[in-house]
């Protein structure tokens, strides 16, 4: 009988324990990431983080409260009145600059290939990038969070397979050799009669 008492307490603190662990991981994987907000002294865009670990525990007794644990503006202006935690409150997804992200690529056009990003997988199976105004790519995640909204407004996107060749060309001029039969979509552009170099399939 005492034994059966122990193995049922076990499974009830066992349950139990589980339970906090999973109320605690799920808050914190909602709470963990930057997000962009815009400063309500600036009025500009700032990236923030918030203290994800300390949200998680107090997810597990009751609702968390919201503090920063990182922002763009720190540490000359760590002292401020977090105010901008009610934006946060308020849209805790689209505020994430990964959401964020995902949205200004979702149904646009690579600048180079035209493949468009279809879906999230697309999007950040590889690293997605993009073309600025000096005609380089990089990958979003060069620049600086509190940037993206300033650089998104002018810059084209740029998916990985392109980014790498535009890389690799910029990197080493002198490896590269342009087929001069086919544009940057593959097709075949050569006007005289027979259209392919000879040796080419049809």
């Amino acid at each position: 009988m005492k034994i059966n008492l122990v193995y049922m307490i076990g499974i009830f603190v066992a349950g139990g324990l589980g339970y906090v662990i999973f109320v605690a991981f799920r808050a914190y994987l909602r709470f963990y990431g930057t997000r962009l907000v815009t400063c309500p002294e600036t009025r500009q865009a700032a990236a923030v983080s918030l203290d994800a670990p300390g949200a998680a525990r107090e997810s597990v007794v009751g609702t968390p409260h919201f503090r920063l644990s990182a922002c763009s503006r720190w540490p000359e202006r760590k002292d401020c009145g977090q105010e901008c935690l009610g934006q946060i409150e308020k849209a805790p997804e689209d505020c994430l600059v990964r959401n964020i992200v995902g949205k200004w690529y979702a149904e646009k056009k690579c600048a180079y290939c035209h493949k468009q990003f279809e879906s999230a997988d697309d999007i950040f199976h590889h690293q997605p990038a993009l073309m600025g105004a000096d005609q380089k790519t990089m990958e979003w995640g060069e620049i600086r969070p509190e940037k993206l909204p300033q650089v998104f407004l002018t810059a084209l996107p740029v998916c990985w397979s392109c980014h790498m060749i535009e890389t690799f060309r910029r990197v080493h001029p002198d490896l590269i050799v342009d087929n001069p039969w086919q544009n940057q979509q593959g097709e075949w552009t050569h006007r005289e009669a027979g259209s392919k170099p000879a040796g080419t399939n049809a």
